[in-house]
């Protein structure tokens, strides 16, 4: 490996600022991408009719499930081998890479198996009958057959982020983009010697991208020299390293499982004002994710930046990388949140031309606009946090933030009081300011003991 090379994947010496562009700014870009992906997804959703839009705004939580363990998973072992490079063990780096592929497979095919099994109940369980249970599960069987190729997209990733290198992924995830766009109309409405299969269509084209993705980022994470198989005896499992991958990954999946079940308890609550209303929720939620794309990079930065400094023991470097990824954040959001509010309507009507969807989706909108930043206040303390090897506290505010809280703000607003809908979006606003006030106290308290804990130990 070059010198070059061997620069650009320390994070541990080169200044804070510059190391945040380079993780976070190709991070964002293919975060981006990512959701124009979905946007399309639901645009032609849309083109199939209301039934099939809702469909696919109801499955999105449970497509979480798949991404919430593969992401996890990755985060955790993200964490692991960044911290195994920044204390310059590039051996035990390269173990927990291949070991962390290997503890993949196995949770694959339970994707597989749970998904196939259990998904009618779930939808059932969210509201979904008759017709709708049947286009929900036409999108949602496919995804959960498929889902070997969304784990390895993330799991390589996860290989080359350790690194500092989010470009790779951000390639991937433009291109993907770009042949979404003449997948989903082709797979949806078929043609040369592709039958029509309507919404299955929308999931069948994802998998397809996802596998193409999935080989690309082999290719590069083979140049690495992260993969070392030894003729395949290194997948053979560990169990001890397997339980740090998952004592690191599985609090990392839960806690994006706890948006998941964020989103399950939403629409259980918001498919009590119909079918309309679940649309509008599902696209109102894309379009927060377009804003909050140039400030999402900023926890992948997070995360890679404080493992390798944390390996190092460069305390003071995880300080001032989480001061400024705040900052950053605070620059790039703000300004953005204003076209949400002024523009909530317009914006509604790209995707929907029904009166009642855009009027749901532009009062949640309106409400949000003041709520982005809360999330940013959230995802940068927790990421730090990963990269510190504390998991834990993510799970634990996660759980009130997305499960606990909702239930009974909401039982209590709609259930009880008989308040609008828009007392659900009210009730979010707070819980995210809550939730953003919590984990910034608790992440300046982490890095504060771990300087007194370097103080008395003597150590940098």
């Amino acid at each position: 490996m070059s010198n070059t090379a061997i620069d650009k994947t320390d994070l541990t010496t080169r200044p804070i600022s510059e190391v945040i562009r380079q993780v976070a700014v190709p991070s964002s870009v293919g975060l981006f991408f990512n959701t124009m992906f979905n946007v399309v997804d639901t645009w032609w959703a849309g083109r199939i009719d209301t039934e099939a839009q809702a469909a696919l705004a109801l499955s999105l939580p449970v497509y979480f499930i798949i991404t919430a363990l593969a992401g996890g998973i990755g985060t955790g072992s993200t964490a692991l081998m960044g911290s195994a490079l920044g204390a310059r063990d590039r051996g035990k780096a390269a173990l927990v890479a291949v070991q962390m592929l290997s503890f993949g497979i196995f949770a694959s095919a339970l994707l597989a198996w749970f998904g196939l099994a259990w998904s009618p109940a779930i939808f059932g369980w969210l509201g979904a009958h008759g017709s709708y249970l049947d286009t929900c599960l036409e999108y949602m069987i496919p995804i959960f057959a498929g889902n070997a190729a969304t784990m390895a997209l993330f799991l390589f990733n996860a290989i080359l982020q350790s690194q500092g290198d989010t470009a790779s992924m951000r390639n991937v995830l433009i291109l993907m983009a770009s042949l979404n766009v003449i997948l989903d109309p082709w797979f949806i409405h078929g043609g040369f010697g592709l039958p029509a299969m309507g919404l299955a269509g929308v999931a069948w084209a994802t998998i397809l991208l996802q596998a193409i993705g999935a080989v690309y980022l082999l290719r590069k994470t083979r140049r690495t020299g992260l993969l070392k198989t030894n003729k395949g005896r290194n997948l053979i499992p560990r169990p001890q390293l397997y339980a740090e991958i998952a004592h690191q990954g599985f609090p990392a999946a839960l806690n994006s499982m706890t948006v998941a079940l964020g989103f399950f308890v939403i629409f259980r609550y918001v498919s009590g004002f119909g079918p309309e209303a679940s649309a509008a929720y599902g696209i109102a939620t894309r379009i927060d994710q377009v804003v909050l794309l140039p400030t999402i990079g900023l926890g992948v930065a997070a995360l890679t930046i404080t493992a390798q400094n944390y390996g190092a023991g460069k305390i003071d470097r995880i300080r001032e990388s989480f001061r400024k990824n705040l900052l950053y954040g605070a620059y790039l959001l703000i300004p953005l949140s204003l076209p949400i509010l002024l523009f909530a309507e317009p914006l509604m009507r790209i995707f929907t031309q029904d009166p009642a969807v855009i009027a749901v989706g532009a009062g949640y909108l309106r409400i949000d606009a003041f709520t982005l930043y809360g999330y940013v206040a959230i995802f940068v303390p927790t990421s730090v946090l990963q990269g510190m090897k504390r998991p834990m506290f993510a799970i634990w505010l996660g759980l009130a933030r997305q499960v606990a809280a909702p239930f009974l703000l909401f039982t209590l607003f709609t259930q009880i009081l008989g308040y609008p809908i828009t007392a659900l979006w009210l009730a979010i606003f707070g819980i995210v300011w809550t939730s953003a006030a919590v984990a910034l106290w608790f992440a300046h308290r982490t890095i504060d003991k771990a300087v007194a804990r370097q103080a008395e130990t003597g150590t940098e």
